[in-house]
């Protein structure tokens, strides 16, 4: 596989225009195919130089879409992506060519699949490791209907560490006897693959056999797809034994393999896809790609170009460079700093070791730092036999994905009071991302959970204090909640200060109005406060800093007499830190009004975080309307 830097123009061809649906992708000749594939190429690379986006994951998948739509028939034949951050070819092949300018953007179409944007979208996705379950559950239900259609379902290799994709792997071959999965091995996930996987695929690519499987495998699909019947197929096969090398993982597990292939090689890709189809046992076809192709700093630095915003092509830096560090580099360098001190501290990650920032704790202590790909379950169980031995474990997980270890967080951290520390990037909105990335929930999947300790910092020096805080409770798990942001100015020369648990902040005192905000909605709170003032209302701020321990006798005393109390918080008001403020003054009898300021009780769409905060009543405007309607109702009542 050669790889060549394309010159880039920002304008659609007149080749890439005429593709309306896959039936013009089936219309055109062999020859027109790949330059179809440097076309959406060229595309991609501007187009998401201003959107942001997935780019190098669809960079490497754009022969095998096309292959995929020329022999498949969308939407009654059913192709499902794993993650579907891969799916970017898929929408423009399907249609939605036109609408790429509105990709992650307010109003526009999602990065991920969505049942509802098209019915050439067979499963929405946005978490790793669900598509051999959903594509065995449309296999199961076509077969019990009668109905006779394909199913396709792309898995990358880094799917393959996730603990579901074992699961489906395990029932697949007494499910169903048409499944067609295609292994699309890149040797990435968001960060380079680890575990026993990672090396049994990169075994199967780097045999000594294997450059000559990989140059007699196209003669051998060429005489499969001369062959007018079936019968002939399968002869021709049976005595071509070898030439797609054996895997014995999948061959046990009921699974026809064939592999490894040139994943960027549109016609050996869909000659074999033609034959495989015809095939009445369910089968895996393993491809090669690489991540980034076409496009030299994506192929350079794979982890930087999975997900981006915008960016210069010519330079390939993003834009604009941030003046701060943001919350995760504050977590990596802090942790990293503590580590230095505490030889008890280790760090676990899922895959994730750049976006969170741990790649600067493994810099400085490798010996202590583990990457066990995709899974998060696995993560957090790891982590509690680490702290039966002594040792601090510190799991850093984004929110979204923090939601697979709940079980685990209860059953096996919090039921044994073993100290975990859950550390949960990107709680909060994901703006761009959309809900299947947003960090709203955590807050009330874990605040029921006995003993556990849970808060967020206002900004990042406080979060330095939260880092060292936890690292002294020894006795219970506890979490901190930080969002993906930029974070304040913060003199880090300070002693870091170990913070009373379950204690809030008093910013300011007042007896009218109580704002109580928690983590990095303070600067929205203090621009409330200050309009509050200067409308002659007395008014406390309050930095909760504690979800749980709650600082309850500091809400009651504030709450008792004061004519409205408004709690702040950047997660869903149902269940939320706001419900908690409310149980508690409910307990005391305190019957001062409540206002809650969080995010409805729906999924929030993706966009940019100025115009959802807008849409959904984030303003300081929005936010005083209510305060002055409440206060009016309040008012009447009496």
């Amino acid at each position: 596989m050669t790889n060549q830097n394309l010159s880039l123009s920002p304008e659609i061809t007149e080749l890439l225009g005429s593709i309306h649906s896959p039936d013009d992708v089936k219309a055109l000749p062999l020859e027109k195919l790949t330059i179809l594939a440097q076309d959406i190429r060229k595309f991609l690379i501007n187009s998401l130089s201003v959107t942001g986006g997935h780019l190098g994951s669809n960079l490497g998948v754009v022969e095998l879409t096309i292959a995929l739509h020329r022999v498949f028939n969308t939407p009654t034949d059913k192709i499902l992506f794993d993650v579907s951050h891969q799916g970017y070819i898929h929408k423009i092949l399907t249609g939605r060519l036109k609408d790429m300018h509105t990709l992650r953007q307010s109003n526009g179409i999602s990065g991920f699949l969505k049942r509802t944007e098209s019915s050439h979208d067979a499963f929405g996705a946005g978490h790793a490791g669900t598509v051999l379950s959903a594509a065995l559950g449309i296999c199961a239900a076509r077969d019990c209907m009668g109905q006779d259609f394909h199913v396709i379902a792309v898995a990358g290799d880094a799917s393959f560490s996730c603990g579901v994709t074992l699961e489906a792997l395990n029932n697949i071959a007494q499910t169903t006897k048409r499944l067609i999965i295609i292994l699309n091995d890149n040797k990435w996930a968001i960060d380079k693959n680890v575990g026993a996987l990672a090396n049994y695929f990169n075994s199967l690519q780097t045999s000594e056999t294997y450059g000559w499987v990989r140059k007699k495998a196209s003669e051998f699909v060429e005489r499969i797809a001369g062959g007018s019947t079936k019968a002939f197929a399968s002869k021709v096969e049976a005595s071509a034994k070898g030439l797609f090398f054996p895997s014995s993982l999948f061959e046990n597990l009921g699974l026809r393999y064939f592999g490894p292939l040139d994943g960027h090689d549109i016609s050996l890709l869909s000659k074999t896809l033609r034959y495989i189809k015809t095939l009445d046992a369910p089968v895996l076809l393993h491809i090669i790609t690489e991540k980034g192709r076409g496009y030299q700093p994506a192929l350079d630095n794979p982890s930087r170009f999975h997900g981006l915003d915008s960016y210069c092509i010519g330079t390939s830096t993003t834009l604009p460079t941030p003046a701060n560090p943001s919350y995760s580099e504050v977590f990596g360098q802090t942790l990293a700093n503590m580590a230095d001190q505490d030889k008890t501290i280790t760090a676990i990650t899922a895959a994730m070791s750049g976006g969170t920032k741990l790649n600067i704790f493994k810099q400085r202590h490798p010996e202590r730092f583990y990457d066990v790909g995709i899974a998060e379950e696995h993560a957090a169980i790891f982590a509690c036999g680490m702290a039966t031995e002594g040792l601090k474990p510190y799991v850093a997980i984004y929110s979204t994905f923090m939601q697979r270890c709940v079980d685990m967080i209860q059953h096996d951290a919090a039921l044994q009071s073993l100290p975990v520390r859950f550390c949960m990037d990107r709680a909060g909105l994901s703006a761009h991302d959309g809900p299947t990335h947003h960090g709203l929930f955590d807050i009330a999947m874990l605040r029921c959970l006995p003993d556990l300790v849970m808060m967020q910092p206002k900004d990042v020096r406080e979060l330095v204090n939260m880092l060292y805080t936890i690292n002294t409770i020894n006795d219970r798990p506890s979490a901190i909640r930080y969002p993906k942001a930029e974070g304040e100015t913060a003199d880090f020369s300070q002693q870091p200060e170990i913070l009373p648990i379950g204690k809030a902040e008093i910013e300011q005192e007042g007896t009218d109005i109580v704002l109580i905000s928690l983590g990095n909605m303070i600067t929205l709170v203090r621009e409330v406060a200050i309009q509050l003032q200067q409308k002659g209302y007395s008014t406390a701020v309050i930095n909760a800093r504690f979800i749980k321990p709650l600082d309850e006798s500091c809400f009651v005393q504030y709450s008792r007499h004061a004519k409205l109390v408004c709690t702040f918080e950047d997660h869903v008001i149902r269940g939320g830190f706001g419900s908690a403020v409310l149980e508690c003054l409910a307990a005391a009898g305190v019957s001062t009004p409540v206002e809650l300021i969080g995010w409805p009780d729906q999924f929030i769409e993706h966009g940019d975080l100025e115009s959802l905060r807008k849409k959904y009543g984030f303003t300081a405007d929005q936010i005083l309307t209510k305060i002055y309607n409440k206060l009016q109702s309040s008012s009447t009542k009496q």
